[in-house]
């Protein structure tokens, strides 16, 4: 595996450009000042890298600690269906904690050679299905005493389209991946005896392992991978925070949402559309329900214009919030390839369930 080492002048002209286009931003344009690019800017970043950091400490210390069995034990069965292995689940099991940090994870095990990138791009996918719990009780509680019953079936259909596309990715991972050669990844062998041998060496890796080993290796290798990421992921938030300043996403949402709308849904849902998803999470949800008492959407057309917003709005907010994260963590090219068709199967998932729907109800 190639040594890593800090790229010092890579991570000078990083710095160097960012301060270059926050600064020509702010003096040409009076939307952006000094302390709200402090709250807005340089708070986020400030949690993204701490999350980062989390997620690569947390997986070097579980290898080093023969930890990676214990931490998989909850989706053990599913990520040795899909021949994943015990790597992959541990990162789902993160990935209920953090995104970030179970990304930085999948990274970790990635560079080491621990998981092939077929095992890396499947386990990102299929740690959507632990995403959409994160924030789940937080939303259900705005949404549904907007939208009723409406929201509830909104949420249903959604949580259908990530089961769906889970269950995809999993039965993939077994027709397609190929049996791997290490136990500890597989979680089984050849002859059978997998649980037994998987054990002793839990054990011997427990017994080795040296606290002050893992604390040298995490502080050897740790600032060289954080100050790699960084490097990316200061300039392409710093891009994506400068165009969602000026209101780039925004138009980007309401003209695509105003052509989809003419094509596919009825006139009225326009403001639905337009409002679910392109700035404002809770004020979509609120113009849907106004719209749903007032007696001018039906609960179907209601949840289909709910459905429309979140295949129209969210892939364009993935590349607001998401591009940044992906393009930092991993690499540019594949944290774009991550993302991008990560996107394309949680759209194709939601028209799926969403044409079920309608052609049901």
């Amino acid at each position: 595996m190639k040594k890593q080492q800090i790229n010092y002048k890579r991570l000078a002209l990083s710095i160097l450009f960012t301060l270059f286009i926050l600064g020509a931003t702010t003096i040409y344009f009076d939307t952006l000042t000094f302390t709200s690019s402090i709250k807005k800017l340089g708070m986020p970043i400030g949690r993204l890298m701490g999350f980062i950091t989390l997620g690569l400490m947390a997986g070097q210390i579980i290898e080093a600690m023969g930890w990676t069995r214990q931490m998989a034990i909850l989706a053990r069965p599913l990520f040795r269906f899909s021949k994943m292995g015990d790597h992959c689940s541990a990162a789902f099991t993160m990935a209920f904690i953090s995104g970030a940090a179970a990304n930085a994870m999948l990274l970790e095990f990635y560079e080491t050679q621990k998981i092939t990138k077929q095992q890396l791009f499947l386990a990102n996918y299929i740690n959507q299905f632990p995403a959409f719990f994160l924030h789940l009780p937080t939303t259900m509680f705005i949404v549904l005493p907007l939208t009723g019953i409406a929201g509830g079936l909104y949420f249903l259909i959604t949580f259908l389209a990530t089961l769906v596309r889970t269950l995809g990715f999993l039965g993939f991972g077994y027709f397609f991946l190929k049996k791997p050669k290490d136990t500890n990844q597989s979680g089984f062998d050849h002859n059978g005896q997998a649980k037994e041998i998987c054990l002793k060496e839990g054990l011997k890796a427990e017994k080795k392992a040296n606290a002050k080993a893992i604390l040298e290796s995490v502080k050897k290798h740790l600032p060289i991978r954080i100050a790699n990421i960084f490097t990316w992921v200061l300039p392409i938030y710093t891009l994506v925070y400068i165009l969602n300043a000026h209101g780039f996403f925004n138009y980007l949402n309401k003209t695509l949402s105003t052509y989809i709308t003419i094509k596919l849904m009825p006139v009225e849902s326009l403001s639905v559309i337009v409002l679910s998803f392109a700035a404002e999470f809770t004020t979509g949800f609120a113009a849907a329900g106004a719209l749903l008492h007032a007696g001018i959407l039906s609960v179907k057309q209601t949840v289909i214009a709910l459905l429309c917003g979140n295949v129209l709005a969210f892939p364009i907010r993935a590349l607001r919030h998401q591009l940044p994260r992906y393009m930092g963590i991993f690499s540019p090219k594949i944290g774009l390839q991550l993302l991008v068709s990560g996107q394309f199967f949680r759209v194709l998932s939601i028209i799926f369930v969403g044409t079920l729907y309608y052609l049901a109800v």
